[in-house]
């Protein structure tokens, strides 16, 4: 098999991989008003070209991986602009061909793939809960809100699925049975705080969960303090048995009510030798986490240690 036919799972097997940062941030910085209850997913209907433009920047910065403008995407959002659930498909689906295209129209010789987003129910409310995850739902009630999105982006022809910044057992449970019933890759990322996941339950539960499941190519945590990451890895990667997944955010908290970032940064790529070292195998960057810190990132990749972690299983 040639490098260009690798699928994500099998590049896995020869060492680290990485991913992008954050979109919704950068796209901020360029001076596009996110304030919306869709966050980023209103540019697929105002300025898709915006988009393609940030994956390709992320993408000239050394990422290999681009993860889609999903994230907060849903039909009960694209209601709001008066879309109907036909034209909230075709935006969905737009999210993973904006990517691609981004990833084909980047000149470079290395393979990229695309991770299509698929955010907590939280993102939906774009209230902070994905930071709490007290939804309130049972494991059914969230099958049943995601599996149509879930799907759409399935079928869009991504690389992979991006579970991403999951709070609490129950959603994770409900999307691992979903994937299971898709059959599709996907990676699983929690977000917590202090071991915990944002519900408060032990992270290892949630990284257990993944353990003989076929179509997880990885488990581990984003939008997480880079200083409790290293820690948070080695328990993904045991408790799994597979490649660990981080993507931290630059240590700053968000403010839901007032829509506003602080605190001090602490994201630094100087870490990401020690999550390698730990089991990561898919490494980047989350929320204010831009393309100069990929850059240094992806520069700082061919030291970074390669084979065997001792809990990382073959895929």
């Amino acid at each position: 098999m040639t490098t260009q036919q690798l699928t994500l799972a099998d590049r896995l097997e020869h060492g680290p991989v990485v991913l992008d940062g954050g979109l919704a941030t950068l796209l901020e910085a360029h001076g596009h008003d996110l304030s919306s209850e869709l966050w980023s997913a209103r540019l697929l209907a105002d300025n898709p070209a915006a988009i393609t433009a940030a994956h390709a920047e992320f993408f000239r910065a050394g990422a290999q991986v681009a993860i889609t403008s999903s994230y907060q995407a849903s039909f009960q959002g694209f209601e709001q602009l008066g879309l109907d659930r036909a034209q909230a498909e075709v935006l969905l689906r737009r999210s993973v061909h904006l990517a691609r295209d981004a990833a084909e129209s980047t000149a470079s010789a290395a393979q990229r793939w695309v991770a299509a987003s698929v955010g907590p129910y939280g993102a939906a409310l774009a209230d902070g809960s994905e930071y709490r995850g007290d939804y309130g739902l049972s494991v059914r009630e969230l099958r049943q809100w995601h599996r149509p999105r879930l799907e759409i982006l399935a079928d869009a022809g991504a690389d992979v699925l991006a579970l991403e910044t999951i709070p609490c057992l129950a959603e994770a449970e409900a999307l691992l049975a979903e994937v299971q019933a898709v059959g599709v890759p996907a990676w699983l990322s929690t977000t917590c705080a202090g071991g915990r996941t944002r519900a408060g339950e032990r992270a290892e539960q949630v990284f257990g969960m993944t353990a003989g499941l076929d179509e997880i190519v990885a488990v581990g945590v984003n939008c997480v303090d880079s200083v409790e990451a290293a820690d948070l890895v080695t328990m993904a990667a045991e408790c799994s048995r597979k490649p660990a997944v981080v993507y931290p955010n630059s240590g700053e908290s968000w403010d839901a009510v007032g829509r506003t970032w602080a605190g001090t940064a602490t994201f630094g790529p100087e870490h990401a030798a020690v999550w390698v070292a730990s089991g990561a195998r898919l490494v980047g960057g989350c929320c204010r986490v831009g393309p100069g810190a990929i850059r240094q990132l992806a520069r700082s990749a061919p030291g970074w240690p390669v084979g065997d972690s001792g809990s990382v299983s073959s895929r």
